[in-house]
């Protein structure tokens, strides 16, 4: 058993966390991140959606977007969550942002009108973009924005501080990035912490200061499914 911090924002945390401490492990949460909606008018049609977040088809659904508007979606959480907010037709790429753009461009047609980016503020990726040089009419509308916090948690910050966390569990570059941070601006000791990471992205996000970490790992695949397989097999488990 080890004690594993969870730094999504609140939503997604709780469900990780209830995935984690089914494994037998303890958990810790601080949602380094919390989601603001954007109030921006949508297009009056278009040929499909792309989606790279949950909170892109939330903002969706609270923008009041046509629930027939077709989805192409970046991960079958994603789409499961398309799902259940009452989009129609959804289709998962089953991986990261240059899945989606595959997806797509084999799917979507070049002339058959707008392909819209339901994004955040802050992106990995840019599929509009990478659409675009295909050929293809796109645009990237911004629908919230993530704020990071200022601290950490006062019992995260003693967590560390105690040497009690085993691995953090870090799915954006966002969020990799607010929590080395502030780990280091608060003088945590990371030397007996695993950084599990969801994609190369997310470890290439703490740059130099990966090495600050007992280990910084990936995920075989960009999935919660993945990342809770290499919580599996890190050290101290």
């Amino acid at each position: 058993m080890a004690t594993v911090l969870i730094t999504r924002p609140r939503l997604e945390a709780d469900r990780t966390a209830a995935a984690v401490a089914a494994l037998g492990h303890d958990v810790l949460i601080d949602p380094l991140l919390t989601v603001e909606d954007m109030d921006v008018p949508l297009p009056p049609q278009v040929q499909a959606v792309l989606i790279t977040s949950v909170n892109g088809v939330r903002a969706l659904a609270r923008l009041g977007a046509p629930r027939t508007w077709p989805m192409y979606v970046v991960g079958d959480r994603t789409a499961a969550a398309a799902r259940e907010l009452g989009f129609m037709t959804v289709r998962s790429a089953a991986g990261d942002a240059n899945d989606l753009v595959r997806l797509v461009a084999a799917e979507a047609r070049p002339d058959g009108g707008l392909l819209l980016h339901a994004a955040g503020a802050d992106v990995a990726g840019d599929p509009a973009g990478a659409l675009a040089i295909q050929g293809f009419a796109t645009r990237r509308l911004v629908l919230y924005r993530a704020v990071a916090a200022d601290a950490l948690l006062p019992a995260i910050r003693d967590a560390l501080a105690a040497g009690t966390v085993d691995h953090v569990l870090l799915f954006s570059p966002r969020s990799a990035r607010t929590f080395v941070n502030l780990a280091v601006q608060g003088r945590a000791d990371l030397s007996a912490v695993s950084a599990l990471c969801l994609s190369p992205a997310v470890a290439g996000a703490l740059g130099e200061s990966g090495s600050l970490f007992r280990l910084v790992a990936v995920a075989a695949h960009p999935s919660q499914a993945a990342l809770l397989d290499l919580l599996a097999l890190a050290p101290g488990v």
